[in-house]
């Protein structure tokens, strides 16, 4: 159940973030004229110091 929760939550932010109105530098956007391939490469990036950092201080306070 949790990865299906994940994996649902990983989809709505990937579509999230393709219709978002800015870029972050490092997002790859390949569009053709049947085709679009988004990979969010520096939002990933971005998202997992974020994430790492915040379970750094989780574990810092918790002891």
């Amino acid at each position: 159940m949790v990865l299906g929760a994940s994996l649902l939550l990983l989809g709505a932010l990937l579509w999230w973030l393709e219709k978002a109105p800015f870029r972050i530098p490092g997002d790859i956007v390949i569009e053709k004229e049947n085709f679009r391939l988004y990979l969010p490469l520096g939002t990933s990036l971005l998202l997992s110091l974020l994430l790492s950092g915040l379970w750094y201080l989780w574990q810092r306070l918790r002891g």
